[in-house]
């Protein structure tokens, strides 16, 4: 296989490659510093990353790919426990992380090398397309966010990043002339594959902001950066902030594309930015195991509160219960997406069973995220197929579209919608709702209403419970296993 990043000897090497708070490196520093890593791990399997969101992981992530061996990016936040499990279950033959930095106990008993971005030391020998690793030699294993029981190491190969990378940049025109920022971790599919290894890639740059802050977006954008990468509680903030910014919203506006993923992006905001600032921000789909599958294209209508279509080599399907698939471009005929194509993880490390129940016979793999398509064939998510799909009345209803309406009512800060046992319905609709104004949060049958016009008289709220905040994970997705149901 080719190397997966072509620009580290073809690029010039005076480029800007990446920068960080108190760090820049051109490409001829990248080469050097990733080529030092990559020469330290001649015998290595498989390492793990401490994924900091600074320089030291991006050269500890791409030197080990040069390397052609496998990263393990830990998360700087997990718990003991969930590290203990996630490096039982890897077996690294040594950790990767930035001077001083402390590392807990359960990383004690592995090899610690350091990573000096600083490194200019020349390699004894070549590494030929990555050190001659192949495309289906394993480059990442991630853990899922483990929901359902311990976190499972999905093996994501060489080829699966090579394939999204390049469909993204087909669907996104994205190109080495590209300057991309973002706040997002390093140790996630999008902070990492997307927003790492896209620019480097593509022989583009990329502008990390360290936390982020819509002023650090207004700064990067005004200089010259053409791209954002965000989550949904990122544009929403812009959102809220964009009224009294003039800045941001010029900044905004002149970006040539703004990108919101891991979870959906309420409409209500994609109005709000776009009546600001002239510009739609796009949305894409994926998954942990199957890096991206759908997006909107930018040379596609504006439709907010839909994935795009299937990315160039992704087959996607919609299905119902019985595994028959769904036909209907409709807008409303629900079915679990399936995918099938080279982006696809191998199978999860250590775990056959896990990997045997998530495919089909014939290689479709269960997404569990449920979904209707549009008369053009886009995708629009409703919803997780086990916390999301509410079968109430004879209806499958998808909790996303009754979140998108009720955050477009003017007394709803946030909201997120559950099914709990109901002897008529089956299940009834339940609305946990964080007020605008906590000292006059809104009335179920005023929310109640504002669904059935909006939707259908069968998709209104039975249940009102009004929160402070709702549970979110580190990537802005609501946690709905956390919420009360009692």
């Amino acid at each position: 296989m080719s190397s997966l990043f072509p620009a580290l000897t073809g690029a010039p090497a005076d480029r800007p490659a990446l920068r960080f708070d108190g760090c820049s490196l051109t490409y001829g520093d990248l080469a050097a510093a990733t080529a030092a890593v990559a020469g330290g791990l001649r015998t290595a399997r498989r390492v793990a990353v401490w994924a900091t969101p600074g320089a030291e992981t991006a050269v500890a992530v791409v030197g080990a790919l040069r390397a052609g061996v496998a990263v393990v990016p830990l998360n700087p936040a997990s718990g003991d426990r969930e590290l203990g499990h996630i490096l039982a279950d890897s077996a690294p033959d040594l950790v990767l992380a930035p001077a001083g930095a402390d590392l807990p106990g359960p990383l004690a008993h592995l090899p610690r090398r350091t990573v000096d971005v600083t490194d200019r030391h020349a390699l004894d020998g070549h590494l030929p397309g990555d050190n001659g690793a192949g495309g289906e030699d394993p480059a990442l294993v991630v853990y899922t966010s483990g929901t359902t029981g311990p976190p499972k190491g999905a093996v994501i190969p060489r080829r699966a990043v090579a394939v999204t990378l390049d469909a993204l940049a087909d669907a996104w025109r994205w190109t080495g002339d590209d300057v991309l920022v973002h706040g997002l971790p390093l140790f996630h599919v999008h902070g990492l594959v997307l927003g790492v290894l896209g620019p480097l890639r593509r022989g583009g740059s990329l502008r990390h902001l360290g936390r982020f802050s819509t002023d650090g977006v207004a700064r990067e954008l005004a200089a010259g950066a053409t791209m954002l990468f965000g989550v949904p509680t990122m544009y929403h903030r812009i959102a809220e902030a964009l009224p009294g910014d003039p800045a941001l919203a010029r900044a905004l506006a002149g970006a040539r594309l703004l990108v919101s993923g891991s979870a959906a992006l309420p409409v209500h905001d994609h109005e709000r930015i776009e009546k600001a600032t002239g510009r739609r921000v796009i949305e894409r789909y994926g998954m942990t195991e199957t890096l991206m599958n759908t997006s909107v294209r930018v040379d596609a209508p504006a439709r907010p509160g839909t994935v795009g279509v299937p990315l160039p080599g992704v087959e996607l399907r919609l299905v119902e219960e019985d595994g028959s698939p769904v036909t209907a471009y409709d807008g409303e005929t629900v079915g679990e997406i399936q995918v099938r194509g080279p982006h696809l993880f191998t199978g999860y490390l250590n775990r056959p069973d896990a990997t045997a129940a998530a495919f089909t016979a014939d290689g479709w793999f269960r997404t569990g995220d449920m979904a209707v398509r549009e008369d053009d064939g886009a995708v629009r998510i409703v919803g997780r197929k086990a916390t999301d799909l509410i079968k109430s009345g004879g209806y499958k209803i998808g909790a996303g579209e009754i979140e998108n309406a009720l955050l477009e009512h003017p007394a709803v800060r946030e909201a997120a919608v559950t099914g709990e046992p109901d002897a008529d319905l089956g299940e009834r609709i339940v609305a946990w709702v964080v007020p605008a104004d906590p000292q006059s949060p809104p009335g179920l049958p005023e929310l109640a209403a504002h669904v059935a016009r909006r939707l259908a008289p069968h998709k209104r709220p039975r249940v009102l419970r009004l929160l402070d905040a709702l549970p979110r994970n580190d990537m802005g997705k609501i946690m709905k296993r956390a919420l009360d149901r009692d």
